[in-house]
């Protein structure tokens, strides 16, 4: 492995949106590292990314994860020169049945991991005066929606650490920024399409056309659109203290 390749840090690796930023920045030329709690979808993200992609199993939301996470990176590479701050989730139902339980989960996975990594990331990002971190938002970065209440705070806060965190370090060589897809063709979205169907009888075909007739391009976003937005990111310099959106134009900003 040679020195003078960059290292990237994957979260969230091992399907989906994830697997395709891992992807995208090994064909890029970036040392991969990934990380994800199923070790099989790992390992499955590696053989797509060449011999060198580093496996770290973890459930990121659990004490003292992340920096275990960072450790192994930094063992048998160096420190990461690229955070995607991509492992999230959602649960549904009205507020009112919200329990403080799902509540949490929700920080905990959607807000404050990512926190962790990106506080984790800085000191040797700033120390280099080059990095770039990635955070995978949402639509629901950027506006309410029924049923997701937890989810929706959870990403417009992870957009106001982005931008927070962009503002402290913009002279520091490091850019900061993050990703807001819509409904994207993922097991997350399949698992939306389940909900629906047990919620209104529909068909799990019909549910997925609602989900398609809720961005104007009248389809689902693919993971590739998902990761070509984050090698922007991470190409582009002067770019910093953004929320991308890549909703096939349902929200315009």
């Amino acid at each position: 492995m040679s020195a003078t390749r960059r290292t990237a840090l994957i979260t969230g690796a091992g399907r989906g949106i994830g697997r395709a930023c891992a992807i995208a920045l090994a064909t890029a030329g970036y040392r991969v590292a990934l990380t994800a709690r199923s070790e099989n979808e790992l390992a499955a993200t590696a053989a797509e990314c060449g011999p060198d992609a580093l496996v770290v199993p973890a459930d990121i939301t659990e004490p003292g994860a992340v920096d275990r996470i960072f450790e192994a990176v930094e063992a048998a590479y160096a420190a990461p020169d690229v955070l995607v701050a991509n492992a999230g989730g959602a649960v549904t139902g009205a507020i009112g049945k919200i329990t403080d339980a799902d509540w949490q989960h929700m920080l905990d996975l959607n807000l404050t991991a990512p926190f962790r990594c990106v506080r984790r990331a800085l000191p040797a990002m700033v120390q280099s005066q080059w990095g770039r971190i990635v955070a995978i938002g949402s639509v629901a970065s950027r506006q309410g929606a029924p049923y997701i209440a937890s989810y929706v705070a959870a990403k417009h806060g992870l957009l106001g650490l982005v931008r927070a965190t962009a503002a402290e370090v913009v002279r520091t060589g490091v850019t900061v920024n993050a990703v807001c897809p819509g409904f994207v063709d993922s097991p997350m979205t399949d698992a939306s399409v389940a909900n629906i169907v047990e919620a209104t009888g529909r068909t799990p075909a019909e549910a997925r056309a609602i989900l398609e007739s809720r961005q104007p391009i009248n389809r689902l976003i693919t993971p590739e659109e998902v990761a070509a937005a984050v090698l922007f990111c991470v190409n582009s310099p002067g770019v910093t203290g953004q929320g991308i959106n890549v909703d096939g134009g349902a929200v315009q900003s």
